[in-house]
């Protein structure tokens, strides 16, 4: 047999079941993203709002992503374009650059999207990953009530659906 009709087959089999196994992660936030605190010549935001261009230079500033932002960043630092973070909701928003994105397969994303959240879940912050249009392309959200969190990373389509659900632990 095939392997691509294998994996479409497990797919079509599995999808279902993957789709309703039962997780008590949150919902994601349906927030628009705040595109006003993007803009180069943005004002600062307001307290408890952090973007990557507003380190604290007296302090270390939680959740600190600049590492990550180092570490991470595919495409010679492109992908990755700016970021949001609420320190009261407890909710980091990434800005990647739509035209990487495209080039990036569902792995590539899951694993962008995973060091991010991984990070994120250090400091018990959901991630969400936006475009440069403010399409909503991605999520990484926890419950943190329990002593190990209960994870889902969620890739949306190209459309803006729902992608398969992806448990993490």
């Amino acid at each position: 047999m095939n392997l691509k009709v294998i994996a479409v087959f497990s797919l079509v089999v599995l999808s279902p079941l993957l789709a309703s196994a039962h997780t008590s992660a949150p919902i994601p936030s349906l927030v628009p993203l705040e595109v006003e605190f993007l803009a180069p010549n943005a004002l600062p935001p307001r307290p408890g709002v952090i973007t990557a261009n507003s380190i604290s230079q007296t302090q270390i500033t939680t959740p600190s992503l600049w590492w990550a932002e180092e570490q991470f960043n595919e495409f010679g630092g492109k992908l990755l374009t700016n970021w949001i973070a609420y320190q009261d909701e407890k909710r980091v928003d990434l800005v990647v650059n739509r035209q990487p994105w495209t080039l990036l397969n569902y792995l590539e994303r899951y694993r962008f999207v995973n060091r991010f959240g991984t990070v994120g879940r250090d400091y018990q912050y959901n991630v969400r990953v936006f475009n440069d249009r403010a399409a909503m392309l991605a999520t990484y959200t926890c419950n943190y009530s329990k002593a190990q969190p209960d994870c889902e990373l969620l890739i949306f389509d190209s459309l803006g659906q729902d992608g398969l659900p992806v448990r993490r632990q």
